[in-house]
């Protein structure tokens, strides 16, 4: 969200909190608090009046509070956010569903463990939730039998990307599978035959997810018999992906990579450069998944983008729900966009 944005919504986060009564606060009393100029703090407010929350009452006078007649706030819910991996815990969207959650009166928190210090084992993962105090869980990027467990348990759950497709629980991810078919597509037209997808076991496992799927369905629409070659095995583990990566490499290299997570491709990345091996000069390479660190990387990663800003509304919603006895199950699909960055390039050779 924009400066203004920002700002806007935690106004109206104290506004439904009943921090102020009546009228709304002037700029000037608010600036100092919100460490922004005061341009910015009116830009604010003028957005909250578009939305109907403030009414303005003439110049010089504060505007006034126009809260929803039907708006009651949710019971307060302990929601547990189990993450697939410590390093989760860095990611914007995440931090900003916590907030989120947090502004509608939820106490919102992470477990001791996430799924992947616990091995994905369902039996683990269950002794984990019956020791932790939780009304209702988010679950991030689940594995088919962590989700599947989820599902058969009367604890409302809401499944952040993740094997969930096809279970009866909430759920929200970025359509993968069109961008996955654009971007094996866009590589195939750069001259590329030899390419593979480098995933978790989770994503691969009983059987290739579906945008997986979709990779290996392009590759053999473009007459490629597909392989262990185009989805390498490997155990999840670094140590296992630097020696998956070494043998790859050591005979009849593939051209192109697509890798799944900015930390397994950045990992990547540093692997192939200690072996001479750099994107694109000899090699193409794709990032599923946005990031951050992305922005200050030359050459610009090639890499999928969606807009993570639905998915803490919608999870939001869902607690609200929940919190009021409702039982919504809805799973929703967002946009992405494959964005044509440097580490991509024709095959050289």
């Amino acid at each position: 969200m924009s400066i203004t944005e920002q700002v806007a919504e935690y106004l109206r986060g104290e506004m439904l909190k009943g921090r102020w009564g009546g009228e709304m606060p002037g700029v000037k009393r608010l600036e100092p608090e919100l460490g922004v100029n005061h341009k910015t703090v009116e830009a604010a407010l003028q957005l909250l009046e578009k939305k109907g929350l403030l009414v303005p009452q003439g110049a010089g006078r504060q505007r006034r509070i126009l809260l929803p007649e039907s708006r009651q706030a949710a019971p307060s819910m302990r929601v547990a956010i189990l993450l697939f991996a410590p390093e989760d815990l860095r990611l914007d969207y995440i931090v900003k569903l916590q907030h989120m959650l947090i502004e509608e009166g939820h106490s919102a928190f992470f477990p001791a463990r996430s799924m992947s210090e616990l091995g994905m084992d369902v039996k683990r993962v269950a002794r984990l939730v019956d020791k932790t105090n939780a009304d209702a869980w988010v679950v991030v990027s689940g594995s088919r039998e962590v989700l599947g467990w989820f599902a058969s348990q009367p604890l409302p759950t809401f499944a952040m990307f993740g094997r969930r497709r096809g279970l009866p629980i909430a759920g929200i991810g970025p359509d993968k599978v069109t961008a996955y078919r654009t971007a094996t597509r866009y590589l195939f037209g750069l001259g590329h035959r030899r390419m593979a997808l480098v995933a978790r076991p989770p994503r691969r496992l009983p059987e290739p997810g579906l945008p997986e799927r979709a990779f290996l369905e392009e590759l053999e629409i473009f007459g490629i018999r597909t392989g262990t070659y185009n989805l390498p095995e490997w155990d999840g583990t670094i140590h296992s992906l630097h020696r998956r990566l070494d043998a790859m490499f050591q005979h009849t290299p593939p051209t192109a990579l697509i890798i799944d997570e900015p930390a397994i491709f950045l990992s990547v990345l540093h692997r192939l450069a200690r072996r001479g091996i750099f994107a694109p000069e000899n090699v193409s390479i794709i990032c599923t998944d946005g990031d951050p660190y992305f922005s200050s990387l030359r050459p610009s990663v090639a890499h999928i983008r969606w807009d993570s800003r639905p998915w803490a509304r919608r999870i939001v919603s869902w607690a609200n729900g929940v919190a009021r006895g409702k039982d919504d199950r809805r799973q929703t699909l967002t946009k992405t966009e494959f964005v044509v960055g440097g580490t991509i390039g024709p095959v050289i050779g």
